[in-house]
């Protein structure tokens, strides 16, 4: 009985971090929605909306025999950009890139959140701040939202160097923007989702937040500002990416 309360019982909408907190949501969850503000779910949600199929994949050098094998683009780094090869895990970059059907995106955090939770065979979808009300409507049009159909809501974080999880302050207000479009279902929030919602209602200026969080400050010191700024266009896209049979695309 003890481990049945990290699943966080009795509540249509839940909350948790990382990789773990996915896997015990996964679990018990009729979805997930993840949460990687920069920048994996909103270069997905980018994508998707130009047209792209998706395939999340964990961060490494196996992505590209991946990619060869499902006949695919992957996506490189945001440093390893080149005329050649434009497709990057940035939203900036990707937003000018030409179209490719499908698309191999690899990341340490959201993506192989993503691509462990579609193992489960549950419905995985990519949140952000732009996206976050259109998500929310289009889960509880699906009948999601109830004791018996909860919504799992993972904030993605970053890591540390020595690849812990480094809970992070865009990836708490992106799962709490879903959330507030959650907080009529009729099962309600958990405590869990209750706190980061809270959160959320506390911060008056949530692009400014972003902008001067550890990983806001972090992009644009290091001259990727249009990611930071492409991510906090709040509410700006009605895209839904669904991730099925491992491949992102529009609901």
């Amino acid at each position: 009985m003890t481990g049945a309360v990290y699943a966080q019982p009795g509540s249509a909408a839940r909350f948790d971090w990382g990789l773990a907190g996915a896997a015990e949501l996964g679990r018990v969850c009729a979805v997930l929605v993840v949460v990687d503000v920069l920048s994996f779910t909103t270069t997905v949600e980018v994508a998707v909306g130009r047209g792209m199929r998706v395939h999340p994949f964990p961060w490494g050098e196996q992505a590209a025999d991946y990619a060869r094998r499902v006949g695919a683009i992957v996506a490189t780094g945001r440093r390893q950009v080149t005329a050649a090869h434009p497709w990057s895990l940035s939203p900036a970059a990707l937003s000018r890139a030409p179209v490719v059907s499908d698309l191999v995106l690899p990341s340490p955090n959201g993506s192989a959140i993503s691509a462990a939770a579609s193992a489960t065979g549950i419905p995985v979808v990519a949140a952000n701040l732009r996206n976050a009300r259109a998500v929310g409507r289009w889960l509880l049009r699906q009948g999601y939202g109830s004791t018996d159909d909860p919504i799992g809501v993972i904030a993605a974080g970053e890591r540390w160097p020595d690849g812990s999880l480094r809970p992070s302050v865009e990836d708490q207000l992106g799962a709490a923007s879903v959330l507030d479009a959650l907080s009529g279902a009729p099962g309600g929030l958990s405590v869990e989702a209750a706190m980061a919602l809270a959160a959320l209602a506390s911060t008056p200026d949530v692009p400014a937040a972003i902008r001067g969080c550890v990983s806001g400050r972090e992009l644009i010191e290091s001259g990727f500002a249009e990611d930071v700024e492409i991510a906090v266009r709040l509410g700006c896209s009605t895209v839904v990416p669904v991730l099925r049979q491992g491949v992102f695309s529009a609901a």
